[in-house]
């Protein structure tokens, strides 16, 4: 049967990926995205009413993070949007051991619409698409909270899941936290993709203090140097956030994907390989 489905960040690391698995479920998909027409920006709620309208069921993504102040506010608006139109589910993309996320999460528990909330652990893209590439492409990372072990859970598990709890109403308010099978320190992280691309990349921890001066000097923005210094002190730091899940293997019946798979499989991209324009 088929559905119309707003996915929200639907360009996005997880959203791209949940387009294209109910693309080919043949299920009819509109994308939240401030570039989509009609567009969905989350500073924006004006036009939020057309975007959902027509629409049985929402994936819900929030850039750049559920933690971030100004969210749960967002997550209210839509919520009140969401009721008011003929929205039937939403599956919401949290993360593990967030507890400003989970704030979130409780808006749209107690909305009276059916729901799933998918709490991911730390993507494995996040060394291959987004913070950590550069210093892995430059050789060198530096980072905070070294001897931190992380879960890492590969977008693509969170997609196939995020697919099947939007499309399986047996999967209404369940609550899934995501991991991948094993914890991994940054070093042993650097150690495996310098492993598989041949490459010697170092590794060398650093105070969050040094770390956030770091991003000052590369004129990152504060809000997102706000984000980092929560995500290294609150979120690697919580009890419970280092305890490995089989949540993907409940939903999907198979192992999630390990570390060294995704690592072997990005190398043969090249995407670490590639030289900087500040390199060339």
């Amino acid at each position: 049967m088929k559905s119309n489905i707003l996915v929200i960040g639907g360009t996005g690391k997880t959203g791209r990926k949940v387009v294209e698995r109910l693309q080919d479920l043949q299920q009819n998909i509109r994308i939240g995205s401030r570039s989509a027409n009609p567009s969905f920006d989350w500073q924006d709620p004006t036009n939020w009413a057309e975007v959902l309208k027509g629409i049985d069921k929402v994936y819900i993504t929030f850039q750049p993070d559920l933690a971030v102040p100004g969210a749960l506010k967002a997550i209210e608006t839509l919520t009140h949007n969401m009721k008011n139109s003929d929205v039937k589910k939403v599956v919401l993309l949290s993360g593990k051991g967030e507890k400003e996320a989970e704030l979130c999460e409780q808006v749209i528990i107690h909305s009276g619409i059916d729901y799933s909330i998918v709490r991911a652990s730390w993507f494995m893209q996040n060394f291959s698409e987004s913070f950590f590439l550069d210093s892995i492409v430059a050789g060198h990372v530096a980072l905070p909270n070294a001897d931190a072990k992380v879960p890492y859970v590969s977008t693509d598990d969170i997609a196939e899941v995020a697919t099947e709890v939007l499309l399986d109403d047996q999967q209404n308010g369940q609550i899934y936290e995501l991991t991948g099978p094993r914890l991994l320190t940054f070093s042993e992280v650097v150690q495996e993709i310098s492993i598989a691309t041949g490459r010697d990349i170092q590794f060398t921890p650093i105070s969050l203090p040094a770390y956030s001066d770091i991003m000052r000097e590369l004129q990152v923005p504060e809000d997102f140097i706000w984000l980092i210094n929560y995500l290294f002190t609150e979120v690697l730091g919580a009890q419970g956030n280092d305890v490995v899940t089989s949540d993907v293997e409940k939903v999907l019946g198979r192992k999630p994907v390990d570390f060294s798979d995704f690592v072997r499989e990005t190398a043969k991209t090249g995407v670490w390989n590639q030289v900087m324009p500040h390199q060339a």
